[in-house]
């Protein structure tokens, strides 16, 4: 299985000061440093996923779903990631990113509702196909890093990676009238291979 680079650099850092703490005081003071850098190895896996085709949308991270509710003219779908879920995000559509947005903010309890506007978080506009999807990034409690690897004018595949959040995290994605939600609160949905709305516009392939 894939490890984001990440990972492995902060698997090594810690290995090295656990080898560092056996050399002066033991192995088994050493002990919870070499237990992190194997959590940090398990964390940061990327394995590969099968996109699903068609008009649909693909969920941008794995995780829980804890609300889908109306937001004027969009419909709000929300996924909590906690720390043993994979953290590779992945892009919902096809298209081409027209805006990012970073915004700062607190870094609340990802499960909570008002931590969709309140938190820290990273908002991508991705346009094609007669539709535009918005999906943001959010930062937890833990979280404190948001790493989105694209740019404005890239055009991204759907269930493309397109960046990670470290530590427990969320990602809500805001659909337009076109869209049909094919998820519930409650269900779980894997990042890329997990279709979680589809194009009521457009006749399946």
């Amino acid at each position: 299985m894939k490890i984001v680079s990440t990972g492995i650099y902060y698997a090594l850092a810690l290995c090295a000061a656990a080898a560092l703490v056996t050399w002066l005081i033991g192995g088994a003071f050493a002990s919870p440093l070499f237990l992190l850098a194997l959590f940090c190895l398990y964390f940061f896996r990327d394995p590969d996923r099968v996109i699903p085709a068609g008009p649909v949308a693909v969920s941008p991270a794995d995780g829980k779903v804890v609300a889908v509710k109306p937001e004027g003219a969009v419909t709000r779908l929300s996924i909590f990631l906690n720390v043993f879920d994979v953290h590779v995000n992945r892009t919902p559509i096809a298209g081409t990113i027209a805006k990012v947005h970073y915004q700062t903010g607190k870094f609340l309890v990802a499960s909570k509702e008002e931590c969709s506007t309140d938190n820290e978080q990273n908002v991508v506009t991705v346009t094609g196909d007669g539709t535009t999807v918005v999906f943001k990034q959010i930062a937890g409690l833990i979280a404190r890093r948001i790493v989105f690897d694209k740019q404005v004018g890239d055009h991204v595949a759907a269930g493309e990676r397109i960046g990670l959040i470290k530590f427990g995290s969320r990602c809500d994605v805001l659909f337009g009238p076109e869209w049909e939600i094919t998820v519930r609160p409650g269900q779980r949905v894997s990042a890329g291979s997990s279709v979680i709305a589809r194009r009521t516009d457009r006749k399946p392939q």
